[in-house]
């Protein structure tokens, strides 16, 4: 049996669990610069508050019904986060992280799954104060479907799907893990409005259609397992650092700055995980709803003679990139910085006047400065191009303290 662990309204329960009075009371939890909502407690979804939706257009909804809102506290999800999957893995060695909040588990090896279930849910709420929901079936997509079940109609958050033909008749096709809005809405102009109704179409009408991934969604519905658990990382296709800027600028300085920043970002994730990147781009946004006269979008994009993870090298890219989209007088919200083509760092294709020597020595200095920035801080040591002073910080003004990651923000109690 595959199992499926989804922490319950994951970011507003992190929230709650160093803050007791939220408890039962609508939260959200916004964007970076207070934007929109990425995160809701049941309170706030009865409320009608959408995910994505703008913060300002709903301020008369929080006032009138005292919602508490709060800005991305990334620092603690994280680490809650990796308590509760050590946790998962300590009972399921074979265990796939699939997201900050979610995890698969394999109970193939088990016979009472059930009470492994109830003995993991109680062991994540005692240690660490995070409700999880258990989705328990034969196959991944058909744990998907459990899991919604346990979240919305179980008083425990834990279902078992042996019967599933009953329960697929009911399920809306759109919220089948896998088939998203193009796929979903081609399946309703077919008249296919559940799973089971999916479940039961012709395999090669699917396949053609919906290419192997559908097919293979088809015959996980039907309990044939085709998805397996991946209990290894897998290696990123490209990544992606960017951030809308707390005031739109023109400002060309600030812009570099941020880009040589997103670039750094980008480059040490790289290294973490001992990639390096072939290619390179680079975009810059404006705010649409100010700027509907002067819209004006740039991406640019480039390769490296030779996949990197070089710091210097994908900053010096990057500012390049810029200063060909960059244009005067116009005010941007946002920039970021892409790097894809990523081939493991023992991969490297290198070229015939490659200097080995030099690779090696910055190499070294660029893991010092991983280290000491790791041990130290973030942009303990830094490259010039980050600037030498303080970045202008993210707009977050309902921030929660950093309960678990910073000794300032430690809960003290009087006795």
């Amino acid at each position: 049996m595959i199992v499926l662990a989804d922490c319950n309204n994951f970011y507003a329960s992190c929230e709650r669990v160093f803050n007791p009075k939220l408890k039962n009371k609508p939260v959200i939890v916004l964007s970076n610069n207070d934007g929109c909502v990425i995160a809701r407690s049941n309170e706030s979804k009865a409320l009608g508050i959408k995910m994505g939706e703008p913060a300002f257009k709903i301020k008369d909804i929080i006032i009138k019904n005292r919602v508490y809102v709060f800005s991305t506290n990334f620092a603690l999800y994280g680490d809650m986060s990796s308590r509760v999957m050590s946790i998962l893995r300590d009972e399921s060695p074979l265990t796939e992280i699939y997201s900050i909040d979610e995890a698969f588990m394999d109970f193939s090896a088990i016979s009472n799954y059930s009470e492994l279930a109830y003995k993991i849910k109680d062991k994540v709420s005692i240690s660490t104060g995070i409700p999880v929901s258990f989705g328990v079936a034969k196959t991944k997509t058909l744990a998907k479907v459990a899991n919604h079940i346990a979240k919305k109609y179980t008083d425990d958050n834990i279902f078992i799907m042996n019967d599933s033909i009953k329960i697929l008749k009911k399920f809306p096709i759109h919220k089948v893990w896998g088939i998203g809005r193009a796929h979903s809405n081609m399946l309703t102009n077919y008249g296919i409005k559940n799973a089971y109704d999916f479940m039961n179409l012709n395999e090669s009408w699917v396949q053609q259609k919906m290419a192997i991934t559908g097919l293979k969604i088809l015959r996980e519905l039907k309990g044939v397992q085709c998805f397996d658990i991946n209990d290894y990382p897998k290696r990123k296709k490209s990544i992606c650092t960017s951030r809308t800027f707390p005031k739109d600028s023109s400002d060309i300085k600030y812009i570099e700055q941020a880009i040589s920043n997103y670039a750094t970002r980008c480059a040490e994730k790289l290294r973490k995980e001992k990639s390096c990147a072939l290619h390179i781009g680079v975009f810059l946004n404006v705010n649409r709803f100010k700027n509907s006269d002067r819209y004006q979008n740039g991406f640019r994009a480039a390769m490296f003679e030779v996949a990197t993870n070089d710091t210097m090298k994908i900053i010096e890219v990057s500012k390049l990139l810029l200063k060909s989209i960059y244009r005067k007088n116009i005010f941007y919200k946002k920039a970021g910085v892409i790097v894809g083509d990523i081939v493991p760092e023992n991969q490297v294709q290198l070229h015939l006047f490659n200097d080995s020597s030099k690779d090696i020595k910055i190499r070294k200095l660029l893991q010092s400065v991983d280290l000491i920035n790791q041990k130290m801080g973030r942009n303990t040591v830094r490259f010039l191009a980050q600037g030498l002073s303080e970045r202008q910080k993210l707009k977050q003004e309902n921030l929660s303290p950093c309960y678990t990651t910073s000794w300032e923000d430690i809960l003290k109690i009087d006795c």
